[in-house]
């Protein structure tokens, strides 16, 4: 696939990081629904093969760049009907080994991205984490809590404090600028095209299942997620751009049915009928000594579902199996 298609009509949506796992299924929606889509990507993480469906789409263009080294970014923006900036360093394992790449890539790409979108008020849609609400104990995490980071010394939290200045600064030009902005905190959304590669977990027991090999589950297994299947995710984002009551708000954008990690092992294995077992591994050996995992990571999503009146609805157990069988 070209690194540019053909040259969209003057209006366009552009979609940053739409080269990734959640960014291509949105571009494909997007496309979809008749827009024009313009996609900036560096391919650091993501990869022009997730947009291999839509790779010949006439309203389709892509750019492989950096944000703030795309020198047409200012143009792109100026003719841009609306913004997603889902473009970010993400997964657990890249954010222990690279802080320094995460920080970078995290703060000073949303810093142009939002001065450009500043200049001409460009709607823009911000894809932050529920890794802001640090290490909370609530049983469930509101968008008007008080966030607790941990400590620096502790690579993973930069991570959360990275996309924690993103919204700070998006929200500061929101007030000062008139930038529509909407902030989006989301809540381990899975689903075909996501890689383990960066320590995704349901992709990492899903290969490791249909192979037959242990799945590896960090600590004693009992911390809970929540999963949205990544189309659900889309779905959300789309009706929150379109949304005017959701300019300068936070939405959490997640499921709701609530698992431990042993039970999703064990559910996996179930699913795809392996034989495969799962192996305990310690925090310590998985990523780094001192390293503080959520015990809970459960969204309040009424804020969404008042506003857009989304709700998921694909379940875990069909998440597994659709996710499954995207897998080679």
């Amino acid at each position: 696939m070209p690194s540019s298609i053909l040259h969209p009509p003057s209006s366009h949506t552009l979609v940053t990081g739409g080269a990734g796992f959640i960014g291509s299924h949105l571009v494909e929606r997007l496309l979809a629904d008749g827009h024009a889509v313009v996609v900036v990507d560096d391919l650091s993480t993501g990869s022009l093969k997730n947009l291999r469906a839509v790779s010949r789409h006439p309203k389709l263009r892509v750019i492989e760049s950096k944000i703030s080294t795309c020198r047409e970014l200012p143009d792109l923006v100026k003719r841009a009907s609306a913004i997603y900036h889902l473009a970010a360093a993400v997964g657990v394992e890249l954010v222990v080994k690279s802080p320094i790449h995460v920080l970078e890539t995290n703060l000073h790409e949303t810093e142009v991205l939002l001065e450009a979108a500043a200049a001409h008020r460009v709607p823009t849609l911000l894809a932050s984490t529920s890794e802001v609400y640090g290490k909370s104990r609530k049983a469930a995490f509101d968008e008007e809590d008080d966030l607790l980071i941990g400590p620096p010394h502790q690579a993973r939290w930069s991570y959360a404090c990275s996309k924690l200045m993103d919204e700070f600064l998006a929200l500061a030009y929101a007030k000062e600028q008139a930038l529509p902005v909407v902030i989006t905190r989301l809540f381990n959304t899975v689903g075909p095209r996501q890689t383990g590669r960066y320590g995704m977990v349901l992709p990492r027991f899903i290969a490791a299942a249909k192979r037959g090999e242990p799945l590896r589950v960090f600590g004693d297994g009992r911390q809970t997620r929540c999963f949205c299947y990544v189309l659900d995710t889309v779905e959300a984002l789309v009706r929150l751009q379109a949304a005017p009551a959701a300019r300068g708000g936070v939405f959490n954008v997640g499921g709701v049915e609530e698992i431990t990690i042993l039970d999703l092992a064990r559910l996996v294995i179930a699913t795809l009928n392996s034989h495969s077992e799962v192996e305990f591994v310690p925090y310590s050996e998985a990523y780094e000594p001192g390293f503080e995992d959520m015990r809970r990571r459960r969204p309040v999503t009424k804020k969404l579902a008042r506003v857009t009146g989304f709700r998921p609805k694909v379940s875990l157990r069909e998440i597994i199996r659709r996710t499954a069988e995207a897998v080679r």
